[in-house]
């Protein structure tokens, strides 16, 4: 049976470029984009997409050039998505929050050939332009994306989106692709202590990453899908191929402000969207006129931090039902997902909060998940509380880092991704994050987790956003500080604050210092910048509030951690129903 050969009849390489194609045949005349008062069907979003791949061929673009792109969420970048590895081109979305300094260093070390820029962006790309052509003289050819609903007619650089498509042939259908692995995307990770990473990911990994999502989140050939995660965000968690497998329609939206939402939702009876949990917040805290009627149910797919438990009461309330997922940029998007079985809806809602609260398990098509102890790689006992890092291994996940030998032979260690994710596997086999392995406090040999510090300052009713980092202390090493984002109606003090914490919390874990921001530093994908806080954190005092008793015992000690012992097993418990 071995020496039976593959035959271009069985085997074809996967890409999800097919996804297109079919949704131009199965669902021709179903509307693909919504935009404001622009309306495409997925026949006219295929045409668009091959003439944008035949002009892109017409200015000589190749096999393995990057072609960069910075744009919000609107139907140029959606088009991309298919159109540049259609043209074999690797595809770029840039993160649209980056300053001009990191845009230049992308466009240099992607050596893009070709830049799209909306209107709105033609600032900040332009002095990253002139840093390139200043260093070099070697520069991207630039392409304007103008508002497709009202153009302005400004000019910059060379062409225009909507006349360069004009000028590719919609018969066009794309070069052949002969290796599955051949990259589709190159997309830089956040940069947060150092110059950005480039993420390459491969046209398998895309596929079957994409599969996975859409059934795993069940989405519905029916689907319209609210773009609020940035496409240019791990290609929109792959959802940007995923909405066209299912014939689905896009809606897209440049400002995500609660009133914009809330009518999208309405107007275009949204089933589906993603997000970061500041998004609940928005939608949470909406004012009444911001608001309108949820006439069904619109599924969310949530990734970063827990939601806290009265924060997913609220959107259920609403009409929202979270799911929740955690992934990496390296993983091409979500690696695990929170999969709710039915028996948890018997269960009291705090419960149900603190299940929904776990990453869970991996998607379909990835091979295997684990927590490890990466000294001797061997996984950690499935109690939901020996910590460990979870690591990864399957083919959705990415090439490795473009240019960058030694740092992928980091990442990828005795058969496994390394996330610098720590974490906890519980008896039924979820796993649950526990923190950064750099955002770990450790206090007087006691690691304690910001993460979960942070969980009980989200339930807090007055709190609307939290980031706990370390701070230095004179005898336990580092201690806890919390920087809070206090809601329009909140009105606490620290002193308070503090109180709930020993009420709720161990001692140690207390935090020795609150200190009120009027909102948290964040990367582009809406990540914490903990290591600016932690800076931030040198500088501050510690709180009056808090006594520091250098003397104080051992036993004292023991009997902290063993309080905080009892409180992870009653949460194992919690975890087995």
């Amino acid at each position: 049976m071995d020496k039976i050969a593959k035959h271009p009849a069985n085997y074809v390489p996967l890409t999800p470029l097919t996804f297109i194609k079919r949704a131009s045949k199965i669902y021709s005349t179903r509307t693909s984009i919504i935009d404001d008062g622009v309306r495409f069907t997925w026949t006219q979003t295929y045409q668009r997409c091959c003439r944008l791949a035949h002009s892109l061929r017409s200015l000589n673009v190749v096999k393995n050039d990057v072609v960069s792109v910075l744009a919000p969420n609107v139907p140029a970048l959606y088009e991309m998505h298919f159109a540049v590895p259609m043209a074999g081109a690797v595809l770029n979305p840039i993160n649209t929050r980056l300053d001009a300094k990191t845009i230049y260093t992308i466009l240099r070390h992607s050596e893009a050939k070709v830049f799209f820029v909306d209107y709105e962006f033609i600032s900040v790309a332009s002095e990253a332009l002139t840093m390139a052509g200043s260093e070099d003289g070697s520069m991207p050819l630039v392409i304007l994306i103008d508002d497709i609903n009202k153009p302005t007619g400004v000019r910059f650089g060379e062409l225009e989106y909507e006349e360069f498509i004009c000028q590719g042939d919609p018969e066009y259908r794309g070069e052949e692709l002969d290796d599955e692995w051949d990259a589709i995307s190159l997309n830089y990770t956040s940069g947060t202590t150092s110059d950005p990473k480039g993420v390459v990911c491969s046209h398998r990994g895309a596929f079957l990453s994409t599969m996975s999502l859409i059934q795993g989140w069940e989405l519905g050939s029916e689907a319209v899908y609210l773009w609020l995660l940035p496409m240019y965000h791990c290609n929109g968690w792959t959802f940007t191929w995923g909405v066209a497998a299912r014939g689905g329609t896009n809606v897209c939206i440049r400002k995500t402000t609660a009133g914009e939402m809330y009518k999208s939702i309405f107007n275009h009876k949204v089933t589906h969207m993603c997000c970061a949990p500041i998004v609940l917040n928005i939608l949470s805290e909406a004012e009444a006129h911001e608001r309108c009627e949820m006439t069904s149910k619109v599924n969310i797919l949530v990734g970063g931090s827990p939601p806290p438990a009265p924060l997913l009461d609220r959107m259920k309330d609403l009409g929202f039902h979270i799911t929740h997922a955690y992934g990496l940029t390296e993983a091409t998007g979500p690696a695990l997902v929170c999969e709710w079985k039915s028996k948890w809806n018997q269960l009291p809602g705090h419960q149900q909060a603190r299940l929904m609260a776990r990453q869970g398990v991996s998607i379909l098509t990835l091979e295997d998940v684990d927590v490890k102890n990466t000294k001797t790689m061997e996984g950690v006992p499935h109690d939901g509380k020996t910590k460990g890092e979870i690591v990864l291994r399957g083919s959705s996940l990415m090439k490795g880092y473009f240019k960058d030998e030694t740092e992928t032979a980091k990442a990828f260690h005795n058969r496994w991704l390394l996330t610098g994710d720590v974490g906890v596997i519980h008896p039924d086999g979820y796993v649950e994050i526990k923190d950064r392995s750099k955002d770990i406090i450790i206090s007087g040999g006691e690691n304690i987790s910001s993460v979960e510090i942070e969980t009980v300052l989200f339930a807090h009713p007055a709190i609307l956003e939290v980031a706990v980092v370390a701070m230095p202390h004179p005898q336990w090493g580092e201690s806890p500080c919390a920087f809070v984002v206090v809601k329009a109606t909140g009105g606490i003090t620290e002193t308070e604050i503090l109180a709930y914490c020993k009420q709720n919390m161990p001692k140690f874990m207390v935090p020795k210092k609150v200190e009120f921001v009027t909102e948290l530093p964040k990367t582009g994908t809406g990540k914490v910048l903990k290591e600016e806080l932690r800076k931030r954190a040198k500088t501050l005092e510690f709180s009056k509030n808090i006594t520091i008793n250098n003397k104080r015992s051992q036993k004292e000690v023991d009997l902290d951690q063993t309080s905080y012992q009892n409180q992870e097993k009653v949460l194992a418990l919690m975890s087995r129903i």
